[in-house]
């Protein structure tokens, strides 16, 4: 049947994906949409694992109906209260004004100050470890605060060994056809995925490392998040990339170079660094216009790669405003295991080279490759040097960590 897809005899895929909305929280670009996923177990009792965004709720509550063929919906499970997952609570409160809403102490004050309303005995709290008996199914719960809210938690399924994980090991794009990690090419995904991590989840990685080791000890056999693909195959992948990612490991040697340029003469820094990078031998070299391309897009590969190139012409005595909210943005998720080269342009007082060094400054992790460069105007053939100079710094720092 259309509405479900089996992840297992009892438990079944009911999500929906969004095609339509432009931005995840108003600002990072969907270009390949994003999937709510919700999950159906049928037992003696009924149970739904989190629900989805308003905006897709009345395909969603379709499937609920048609999932349920005929029986009552008993409890849904809230892992997290972010509207992208809880604003569909409305919707199944209309249709199942008796459905016991299950969640944890800081839950049901969340949901209220999102104004979805129903009776105080229908919500049902859980604490860690508790357990709630759908028959066959018996379902537990462990907290993991601050991946990336402080009442996210996640629900474990004792008899399928399932884990609803919430926004953990999740992804953005729409679920194109196949919804588990082996009926797709991951390489489609993976991308997705890590912008997803990097600008959602990225701030908590010390807290999604401690839920990581919490949930080492459990039996499972299959990953069921809130976005992106199941997990039934190859579990140990996923696990291995959110940790690398959690810990803000590169993943690969290559460099992202990020400029804010006017009138292109940063922008010919730019590619003067980016040639000879490639030129010493570094295959993977990624140049951003931070005025062109979205940060969200940007963050993510700085994520991927160990080398990190930053410039920036000089405005109004600062940095480049389409460079500075990527700083702030670097900064509060404190990034760190990373190589930086400085450069940027000036006419009198400078100010953009001078803000990144601030940023580098105020970062642990972060080693500085090579004296900055600040050209005055557009590089002349000694500022071709000095460019050149951070580049085959950098690149013989990356080929020395290769062996």
């Amino acid at each position: 049947m259309y509405c479900c897809t089996k992840v297992t005899d009892d438990v079944s895929w009911i999500g929906v994906n969004d095609r339509k909305t432009e931005r995840f929280e108003n600002y990072m670009p969907l270009p390949y949409g994003v999937a709510y996923n919700s999950y159906l177990i049928s037992d003696e009792k009924t149970c739904v694992i989190d629900a989805v965004e308003f905006g897709s709720s009345a395909l969603y509550i379709e499937k609920v109906i048609l999932g349920l063929d005929g029986k009552n919906l008993d409890y849904i499970v809230i892992n997290h209260v972010e509207p992208d997952h809880s604003s569909g609570l409305k919707d199944i409160l209309r249709v199942f004004p008796n459905v016991k809403v299950v969640g944890n102490a800081k839950t049901l004050g969340m949901l209220r100050a999102f104004n979805i309303e129903f009776p105080d005995e229908n919500f049902v709290t859980v604490k860690e470890g508790d357990i709630l008996d759908l028959g066959k199914h018996k379902l537990t719960f462990a907290m993991i605060p601050m991946v990336h809210w402080p009442e996210s938690m996640v629900t474990y399924d004792t008899t399928e060994k399932i884990l609803f994980s919430n926004d953990a090991f999740g992804g953005f794009g729409a679920l194109d056809g196949g919804i588990f990690d082996d009926e797709v090419n991951f390489d489609f995904y993976i991308d997705e995925m890590r912008r997803y991590y990097a600008n959602i989840v990225g701030k908590y990685g010390a807290q999604v490392t401690s839920a990581i080791k919490k949930l080492s000890g459990l039996e499972i056999k299959l990953i069921c998040p809130s976005h992106g693909l199941i997990w039934r195959k190859d579990i140990a992948k996923v696990v291995s990339l959110y940790s690398t990612w959690a810990q803000l490991l590169p993943e690969e040697e290559g460099v992202v170079i990020v400029y804010g340029s006017m009138y292109g003469n940063t922008a010919k820094m730019a590619e003067i660094i980016g040639r000879e990078l490639n030129a010493q031998g570094i295959k993977e070299v990624k140049i951003y216009d931070a005025s062109k391309t979205d940060h969200s897009f940007i963050v993510a590969e700085i994520w991927k790669y160990k080398g990190l190139v930053i410039g920036s012409c000089a405005h109004n005595n600062s940095v480049y405003p389409k460079v500075q909210p990527l700083l702030h943005k670097l900064e509060n998720y404190g990034l760190k295991n990373r190589y930086l080269g400085i450069f940027g342009t000036m006419m009198w007082s400078g100010g953009g080279v001078r803000g990144i060094e601030a940023f580098a400054n105020g970062l642990k992790g972060i080693e500085v490759i090579a004296e900055p460069v600040e050209v005055k105007g557009t590089p002349k053939v000694e500022d071709v040097a000095k460019l050149e100079n951070i580049a085959r710094e950098l690149a013989a720092k990356l080929i020395a960590e290769r062996n």
